[in-house]
């Protein structure tokens, strides 16, 4: 009986990516640098080249260990080589930067992409918010030229013309009351509306939001703050599309006031006036106001009849909270509820849009001029923007109806 060995033979075998034992965990703490010395073999016998890292030594990616099986197989005569694959570092480890040696090499470095695109974001935010107000800018700067250094179309008169003969009073909605009623409660309403939008929406989506964030300097923007942003800056952009598409037409047509002989007091070229019976039915172009006890303003608006700005902009206010209001607000806690609110702010803006006339601050063609106007603007801007601009809901929560 003869016993036949052979010499053992080390062959270094290439596997293949996809074997599943590549994928096992393996602790590198565990691995030693006397142990890798020791096992790390070449086919000659000799150590392999490695390298250091932080303690652990690593031949390129995988620690190849060699061990010889000797065996007796009756069909043939052949050792049983048997290769064992250690991995010698983690991936964290293999790609970490230089710079982090000194830290555990399971230490998250920062996302660079992530900064990069935070920023990004952080300068698109600042780009579209800038946009829009150089918009309304443009809009608002004519109207502020017009306040300060327009004038009018001069306009000539009879001086038997009953309807300028009306006596001066003060308004009875003054400027305060004016900008309360068509500023202020519209944005307060909208505010109000979308926090209780914003809420309700979270307490049925359990907080899950699935519609665009908005993220800026590390801080996500509330949605009924972005909301508040899209109606309240629509609602500016159309009040001051209103109010210039007034005053244009006001300094355009030059339409005196119902009071205009109380304030101006026209004097003629020939130094006569409307006493004499010389200027009684005749059209006087050529005059200037003597304007006793009244003031450079009241003189300047004297002819600034047409149409009625505190008409506009109410009913522009007004008009835009109803619609609002109506897309907006879905409580079912009562049917008659938003109508009711609505009648009110319709209400508001019709009581004002009388007083103007009662208080010979217009004549009535002007304050149905204005209040077209400001309506149409409302309907305009509430109805024909573009819907990924301003996208009305008319239900809470959506509603989709199946087409046949």
């Amino acid at each position: 009986m003869s016993n036949d060995s052979s010499a053992s033979e080390t062959t270094p075998l290439r596997r293949p990516e996809e074997e599943s034992y590549r994928h096992l965990p393996v602790d590198e703490n565990s691995l030693t640098a006397s142990v890798t010395t020791k096992l790390l073999t070449s086919r000659n016998g000799l150590p392999v080249a490695s390298t250091s890292h932080n303690g652990v030594k690593s031949n390129a990616r995988f620690n190849t260990i060699a061990v010889a099986h000797h065996g007796n197989s009756s069909n043939n005569n052949t050792n049983h080589n048997i290769e064992v694959h250690l991995t010698a570092a983690s991936d964290q480890l293999r790609h970490r930067s230089p710079l982090d040696a000194n830290h555990s090499p399971f230490t998250p470095t920062p996302n660079v992409n992530y900064l990069n695109k935070m920023d990004t974001t952080n300068k698109r935010i600042l780009c579209r918010i800038g946009l829009d107000v150089l918009i309304l800018i443009c809009v608002l700067f004519p109207i502020l030229c017009f306040f300060l250094w327009g004038e009018s179309y001069k306009r000539g008169f009879f001086c038997d013309d009953e309807s300028l003969m009306h006596p001066f009073k003060e308004s009875t909605i003054n400027n305060f009351l004016l900008y309360l009623i068509g500023l202020v409660l519209p944005v307060v309403v909208i505010i109000i509306v979308e926090i209780i939008q914003s809420r309700h929406q979270e307490k049925i989506s359990n907080g899950n939001n699935t519609g665009r964030r908005y993220v800026f300097m590390d801080y996500e923007i509330p949605e009924w703050l972005v909301q508040c942003y899209k109606k309240i800056g629509v609602f500016g952009f159309g009040a001051g599309v209103g109010q210039l598409t007034t005053d244009i037409a006001k300094y355009s047509i030059g339409r005196l006031r119902p009071h205009f002989f109380a304030v101006c007091q026209p004097i003629m070229a020939d130094g006569t006036t409307c006493a004499d019976a010389i200027n009684q039915g005749k059209y006087i172009t050529n005059f200037h106001c003597a304007g006793v006890g009244s003031s450079e303003r009241m003189l300047k608006e004297v002819s600034l009849s047409f149409p009625s700005g505190h008409s506009s902009f109410t009913f522009y206010g007004m008009v835009y909270l109803a619609i609002y209001l109506q897309c907006r607000m879905t409580w079912r806690g009562s049917k008659l509820m938003r109508h009711f609110l609505q009648f009110i702010g319709i209400m508001l803006a019709w009581y004002t849009a009388l007083s103007r006339v009662s208080d010979y601050k217009h004549h009535w063609s002007d304050v149905l001029g204005g209040s077209l106007i400001g309506s149409i603007v409302a309907i305009v801007v509430t109805f024909l923007v573009p819907e990924n601009w301003f996208n009305w809901n008319t239900v809470w929560p959506p509603v989709h109806t199946k087409k046949n």
